[in-house]
Parts: structure tokens; C-alpha cells; sequence
């Protein structure tokens, strides 16, 4: 591999030789005509001149579209070619009203991924339906349970209020939630002036009570003592005084019964029934406060369900999305008419087996399959080197010659540069290039992509200056020189040189016009001409 390597380099360097040689061949006839001469010896000369010099640069590239669509896969991963359209084919705009197809990609397992991913949506579609459902439900059933809890605290308050009263309802109800307050003796409620409701009824029931059992023992009493009188006049009988005489007796026992009544009332009876009452009212507040506890958790359930669901329904969405697109991605149809070109014809010949564009090939992801070129505005791609490239500007006119039609001139325009260099090759990293863009004036249906062009950017373009062939001026221990024939031999000459084209180099000190300047000059280490003088 080595051998055949070097034996490549020496067959193109080879070829560089034959080529200098053969312009040199041509290049020495066509300026003898334009000021050379030769003196008595036959050395040729140049004689001095003032002209116009245009400074230009002259590179060779490839004809390209200025723009085009490039078609890439967008697939992820890679991908087989199925099918590709004939490269070469022309793209009407009918084909493209008819989205004609361009490439098939392979879809095969895309397509199982897709109907997978549609059961996945389905059941996420599912799951975050019934959530939403869930949520509205938990929040009707929250109203409902709070209004029920809201409906017991009212009823157990009325409880209170029926059985105490206002007043004494709310003065135990306060005492209930004030510490200052809680040690209220619920018995001796019953003595306040403002006591109401059922427990007074009672009360006043029981005082009714007791009053009436009092009037009829009184009765009785009197009843007894009448009977005492008539019978010690012999006018009722035993029996009958002693009927009267149980009869007091049983009014004596229904009057302390009613007495008892109260006192088991106010010290039993009134204390528990209002303590009750007033727990289940305060009970009824706490199971309010629970209902309502549960429903915030149960609604913050509902929401956090709602929102996993929601997150999962989306994100199964957007993968059935990708899919779906990843499937219409694998037919790909025409975007714009034009020729379609393969990109690996576009590319060098190591870089065309390594990414081939034919069926079967593999693809991967982002790679360019095809472009179709735009052919009304034609551009050529240059390599500038960087000794000119800073001489190089947008909007520099150009004059390009292409290989096809050798007996035409265009004209085009300096479009951008590339701002950073490129390795014009790997052997040599220090030779380094610029890509450049020259657009190329009119539209030429005859030109075509991937021709080859020369290109001549014109930097610039002295009038009226003193110049001499490039040749003419050899560089000594850092100074330019010129080698001037007289009559009494050759001088030499410093001077001072300004810009130069491929031909010519501008003088700007040290030589005057008609002198004549020799096109072999000694170089350095070359014994010089007999006769020269400083």
C-alpha cells in the first residue's frame, strides 16, 4: 500500500512538471511580442513599460446550484432504501401537484412501533378520561358531604338553642371555645334569668308540678281534719276517716315526688341533656372540619391522578405523533421541480463508496439522499489560498471560463467566503484553502451541475503603472532585484515592487520606462554576466 501510495505522488507530481513546463512553452512566446527583446548575445529581455495591470486570482472548481433542496432522511437511526427514483430524472411541476414519489424508505418496523404506540395512546386516552370524570365526581360528592356536615352543625346548634335557649346556648357555646370560660357550671344555668327553650318548659312544668301537689296535700289536709270532727260526732264512719286519712297520705307522697322530679332535673337531667347537646354541636363541628379535611385530600387525589394521567396521555400523544411522522418520513415525495441529483455524486470518490445512495444502502439519520438543484442561478466553488484571501472580497467581479465551452467567457460576482481555512490536503496541513462562492451572471440552461470552471476574481486593476514579468525580478539577502541591460553590460537594479498578477509584477521604484530587463536573471548562488556593474 505504501509503494502504490508513493508511486501515485510521483506520477501526479510528474504530471505538475509537464504542465509548468508546457505553459512556460507557451507563456515566453505570447510576452515576446509585448516588449521583449535580445541583445547582441541573445539574452532575452523585457523592456519596461508603462500599462494597465490587472491584479487577479485564478482558482478552478466545480459548477454548482446556488440553491437547491436538499432531501435528507429523517428517520432516526438508520434506514434501508427501498426504493430511489433514476438519478438524472427531471421533476415537472405536474410530478410535484401529484406528490410523486422520490425515495421509499424501509418502514416495516416503524410501522409495528406505530400500532403498538396507538394501543399505548388508547389506554392512556382512557385512563386520563376517567380521571377527568373522577375529579368532577369528587368534587360533587365534596359538596355534597360538606353541605351534609354543614346541615348537622345547624341542626345540633338548633338542638342547643331548643333545649337552653339563645342566650344560655351561646354563653355555654362560647364557654366551650374560651379557656376563661370553660369551667361554667352548667347546673347553675338553670337559675339564669335568661334560660329559655325546653329546659325552662320543663322547669316550669316541674315548679307547676310541685304547686299543684302542694294545693291538693293541702286538701287533703283539710279534708282530714274535717273528717276528724264529723266522726267524733259520730257523722262518718271508721272507713271513711280513714279513707281521707290515706288519701292525705298520697298527696303527702306526690308532693315530695314532684319535689324529687325537680331536684333529679336540675342536678341530672338538665346538666346531661344541655352537655349532650352541646357535644353533638361541637362534635357536628369537628365531623365538618374532618369532611372537609377529607375532601381537600380526596380532591388533591383526584387532581394528582389527573395530572399523572394527563402528563402520561400527553407524552404517549407525542410519541404517537413521532411515529406517525417517522412513517410518513420513510415515502418521501417531490417538493419542487427540478433534476435530481444523488448526493454521493457529489461527493469524492473515497466519500461516494462510503455513503452510496442506491436501493439497499443504509442511511442514517440527517444524511442528504438527494438534491434537486435550482438551475436558474449557477455558482462555482473555489479553494482560495490564504495568501489571497484576504485580497478576496464579496462583490469582486470575476471572469470564469468552463471546460465544456472553452471559447466562452461569463462573468460573475464574489458571493462570501468561508471564515475558516480548509486542509487542501491531508499530506500537506500547512497548505491551506478557503472555500469560496462565485456566482455565475444569467441563466445558461447549456450549463450544468458538476462541471469543471476556472475562475478569475478580479481583485483589482492599476492604470498608467511600470511593469515588469514576474520572472524579471529575483529576490538577494532580502531585497528585490533587476538585471538591466545597457550598452556596457548588465546592471543591477534594486527596486521596489508593488502588486503582481500571474504575469506581470508592478515596479514602483528603481526602473524607468524602455529599459530593458533580462527574463533570466542570475538567482541566488548563480555566478552573473560578465560586465555587470552596480
Amino acid at each position: 500500500m505504501a509503494f502504490v501510495k508513493k508511486h501515485r505522488w510521483f506520477v501526479i507530481f510528474a504530471v505538475v512538471v509537464l504542465i509548468v513546463v508546457a505553459v512556460l512553452l507557451v507563456f515566453v512566446p505570447r510576452i515576446s511580442g509585448t516588449g521583449f527583446g535580445a541583445s547582441a548575445g541573445k539574452i532575452p529581455t523585457f523592456k519596461v513599460r508603462r500599462d494597465n495591470l490587472p491584479i487577479t486570482v485564478t482558482e478552478s472548481g466545480d459548477i454548482k446550484a446556488l440553491n437547491s433542496i436538499d432531501i435528507k432522511s429523517e428517520v432516526e437511526g438508520r434506514t434501508t432504501i427501498i426504493s430511489i427514483v433514476d438519478e438524472g430524472t427531471v421533476i415537472t411541476p405536474e410530478d410535484v401537484n401529484n406528490a410523486k414519489v422520490l425515495v421509499e424508505l424501509d418502514s416495516s418496523e416503524i410501522k409495528q412501533k406505530l400500532t403498538q404506540q396507538e394501543i399505548v395512546f388508547l389506554n392512556a386516552e382512557a385512563s386520563f378520561t376517567e380521571a377527568k370524570e373522577s375529579l368532577e365526581i369528587q368534587k360533587k360528592q365534596n359538596d355534597s358531604d360538606i353541605k351534609a356536615g354543614q346541615l348537622k352543625v345547624r341542626f345540633a346548634l338548633m338542638d342547643l338553642y331548643k333545649y337552653l335557649g339563645k342566650d344560655i346556648a351561646d354563653k355555654l357555646i362560647s364557654g366551650s371555645s374560651n379557656p376563661e370560660l370553660e369551667n361554667i357550671e352548667i347546673e347553675a344555668l338553670i337559675d339564669e334569668a335568661a334560660l329559655g327553650g325546653e329546659a325552662l318548659q320543663k322547669l316550669r312544668e316541674l315548679d307547676g308540678d310541685i304547686k299543684l301537689k302542694r294545693q291538693e296535700l293541702e286538701l287533703a289536709k283539710n279534708k282530714l281534719d274535717w273528717t276528724h270532727r264529723l266522726y267524733e260526732k259520730e257523722y262518718v264512719s271508721l272507713s271513711e276517716k280513714e279513707a281521707d286519712g290515706l288519701e292525705k297520705e298520697t298527696k303527702e307522697i306526690a308532693s315530695q315526688k314532684a319535689k324529687t322530679a325537680k331536684d333529679l332535673f336540675i342536678k341530672y337531667e338538665f346538666p346531661k341533656q344541655a352537655e349532650k347537646l352541646l357535644s353533638d354541636y361541637d362534635e357536628a363541628k369537628r365531623e365538618l372540619e374532618r369532611i372537609e379535611a377529607r375532601s381537600r385530600s380526596k380532591l388533591a387525589q383526584a387532581q394528582a391522578k389527573l395530572d399523572s394521567t394527563q402528563a402520561t396521555y400527553s407524552l404517549q400523544k407525542e410519541l404517537l405523533e413521532k411515529w406517525r411522522k417517522q412513517f410518513t418520513a420513510c415515502t418521501i415525495r417531490a417538493p419542487a421541480p427540478g433534476q435530481v441529483v444523488y448526493a454521493s455524486s457529489m461527493m469524492n470518490r473515497w466519500m461516494r463508496q462510503q455513503y452510496l445512495i442506491e436501493v439497499g444502502a443504509e442511511v442514517r439519520e440527517r444524511q442528504k439522499i438527494i438534491s434537486i438543484p435550482d438551475p436558474s442561478v449557477m455558482k462555482v466553488e473555489v479553494k482560495i489560498h490564504e495568501t489571497w484571501i484576504d485580497k478576496v472580497q464579496p462583490g469582486q467581479k470575476a471572469d470564469i471560463t468552463i471546460a465544456a465551452f472553452p471559447d466562452q467567457t461569463f462573468t460573475g460576482e464574489v458571493l462570501k467566503k468561508a471564515p475558516l481555512a480548509d486542509q487542501e490536503d491531508w499530506f500537506n496541513p500547512d497548505h491551506k484553502v478557503y472555500s469560496t462562492d462565485v456566482r455565475l451572471d444569467g441563466a445558461h440552461d447549456s450549463i450544468k451541475t458538476g462541471m469543471t470552471a476556472k475562475v478569475k476574481v478580479i481583485i483589482d486593476q492599476l492604470k498608467d503603472v511600470l511593469i515588469v514579468p514576474i520572472q524579471a525580478v529575483v529576490s538577494s539577502e532580502g531585497k528585490k532585484l533587476c538585471y538591466c541591460l545597457t550598452d556596457s553590460g548588465t546592471r543591477k537594479r534594486e527596486v521596489e515592487t508593488g502588486s503582481f498578477n500571474d504575469d506581470f509584477v508592478e515596479i514602483k521604484k528603481g526602473l524607468v520606462e524602455q529599459e530593458q530587463v533580462l527574463l533570466n536573471p542570475p538567482r541566488a548562488g548563480q555566478s552573473e554576466t560578465s560586465g555587470e556593474k552596480e
